[in-house]
């Protein structure tokens, strides 16, 4: 007997089940991802993995399987976001949201009303950017004081480069005219050298005591909610940046409680490195999560003028941004993590910032030979962000080779800025994700979230048409560096599966491989481009499994 359920039945729930599921898919167009067979009609899962694709007259009669009829939706490989940051995305939700805050005065409106409902505690938020706000600058102390008196109140830059804080907050970390930044850090002061509240990148640990995000049900809860938003935003799959390393544990428990719906790449913070590399990669829950990465930061973000430039910045001459790191001080790492089996992403956002990792990179690889490696050659290392490059050296990611870990977003939203921060000649090498897949580069496409929304649809729209939300590109903003609707479906399905060492399991639709699927309300290889961000996800399933199922 089978079992016919349609898709409006079957998705008015978020529940989910952890028990795999025997599904044939049908009634939509399915795209799988492989050249020779882009197209099927249904896809049948037993047992977790995909038993069958292909037409329908081939299908085999398997009993008491349910058939699921997308009703017009469309069913791709799982998405997988292969840069994000799961706890922020958590966070986001349970605390003060600046994102879309259209001026000084909008987002000091959203913590006035945000104080008055929270009377207790530190304010904590996030996701501010004045780089559209009619103010044209950065939040104070000032600010804050006027719009939450007397509280703590600590607000992240959308890049999460910078954080603005109040006086007492401020007072309560010791932080005066007197106070020297760290290495790699910044401190923001006025004239008469009173800091202006504002902290840039490795300046921001020094309020991160204030913090209260410390409480483990707390925590549990806001990667719940991460886990939720992700879900339904149809990703199966993160890749978790700077995941840390104290939290592991917890991920781990939640996958074998089954609290964990999606696929979890782990790359730690560092200071969980040395721990890592002896022990091995790890996996739980038949690799639902696995840890076998580690999160370095090279530099900082351009939008606080932390990415590291060769030459001065276009609209701040006295300063080439910030490293984070030295040469002597990484590459024993980077070895020790070769010889232990590790895989090494590095954050790099400014040309310095990427060409110093390449030849970092290089100067590891030289000097530990493949036969001392649990990976041997096939290290599959990662630069993340990779986002202003000189054209001299985009050889670095074809010859080493390097994984360009690329966030096409960044690029509709920096487009409103960057020009200004770079110049026009260096635009050339920026967020260039077509020259580096004509060079044979692997780019893995990720939305850095909670740095931007999130959503898988706005990070394919992006990729294919380099505009903004509204159609704007801006003058000369290289269109030419747009890629093709079937090169940004491997940004952001078998590529991510190839940087997890999983494209074996993952990445396209074929049998034997596991059931992670995607569906959207919009075809993405055919619709509109204005089109593609204004869809939804229908149906997100992992390992065979519903987990999301639009209202």
């Amino acid at each position: 007997m089978r079992r016919t359920l349609s898709l409006a039945l079957l998705l008015g729930s978020a529940a989910w089940s952890a028990e795999a599921q025997e599904l044939l898919i049908r009634g939509g167009t399915i795209y799988t991802g492989v050249a020779e067979r882009p197209t099927a009609e249904v896809v049948l899962i037993q047992d977790g993995r995909i038993a069958y694709v292909g037409a329908a007259s081939g299908a085999p009669e398997v009993e008491y399987a349910e058939t699921l009829d997308l009703k017009g939706a469309v069913l791709f490989p799982g998405f997988t976001d292969g840069h994000a940051h799961l706890d922020g995305i958590g966070w986001r939700e349970l605390t003060l949201n600046l994102e879309g805050s259209t001026s000084v005065a909008d987002a000091m409106a959203r913590l006035t009303a945000w104080a008055r409902t929270h009377p207790e505690g530190p304010i904590v938020g996030r996701g501010w950017i004045e780089t559209r706000w009619p103010e044209a600058r950065f939040l104070t102390a000032a600010d804050l004081d006027a719009a939450a008196p007397g509280r703590i109140v600590l607000l992240g830059r959308a890049d999460g480069h910078a954080v603005v804080a109040s006086t007492p907050a401020l007072a309560a970390a010791g932080v005066d005219a007197s106070t020297v930044a760290p290495p790699g850090g910044e401190i923001l002061k006025g004239p008469a050298g009173k800091p202006t509240g504002l902290l840039v990148d490795a300046a921001e640990q020094l309020v991160a005591g204030l913090m209260p995000q410390a409480n483990p049900a707390a925590l549990r809860e806001a990667y719940r909610a991460g886990f939720r938003v992700e879900a339904r935003y149809g990703w199966t799959g993160v890749h978790f940046m700077s995941a840390p390393w104290k939290d592991i544990p917890l991920l781990e428990d939640m996958a074998e409680d089954g609290e964990a719906p999606l696929r979890i790449y782990n790359s730690i913070t560092p200071d969980g490195a040395a721990e890592l590399i002896a022990g091995g990669p790890r996996s739980v829950a038949d690799g639902r999560i696995i840890t076998r990465a580690i999160k370095y930061y090279a530099d900082g973000a351009l939008g606080s003028r932390g990415a590291a430039l060769f030459e001065p910045y276009a609209d701040r001459p006295d300063t080439t941004g910030l490293m984070q790191i030295t040469e002597a001080e990484i590459v024993p790492l980077y070895q020790a993590a070769l010889q232990g089996g590790i895989q090494i992403a590095t954050h790099a956002i400014g040309d310095r910032g990427n060409a110093s990792v390449a030849e970092w990179y290089q100067q590891a690889l030289a000097g530990v030979a493949p036969a001392d490696r649990p990976n041997g050659a096939d290290v599959r290392w990662r630069i993340e962000h990779a986002q202003i490059l000189r054209p001299a050296d985009y050889h670095w990611f074809r010859d080493l080779p390097i994984i360009a870990s690329m966030q096409p977003s960044h690029a509709i939203g920096d487009l409103h800025f960057a020009p200004a921060r770079l110049g026009n000649a260096r635009l050339d090498g920026a967020y260039a994700w077509h020259s580096l897949v004509d060079l044979g580069v692997i780019v893995v496409g990720g939305s850095d979230a909670p740095v931007e929304r999130g959503a898988p649809l706005i990070e394919f729209y992006a990729a294919v048409a380099r505009r903004d939300l509204e159609g704007h590109q801006g003058p000369d903003w290289r269109p030419g560096e747009a890629v093709d609707r079937a090169t940004a479906l491997k940004m952001f399905t078998l590529w991510p599966a190839y940087a997890s060492f999983r494209e074996a399991e993952l990445g396209t639709i074929e049998v034997g491989k596991r059931a992670d699927l995607t569906a959207f309300d919009v075809d993405l290889m055919t619709a509109p481009l204005a089109d593609i961000p204004r869809g939804r996800a229908m149906l997100t399933i992992v390992d065979g499994v519903v987990v999301y199922r639009a209202d």
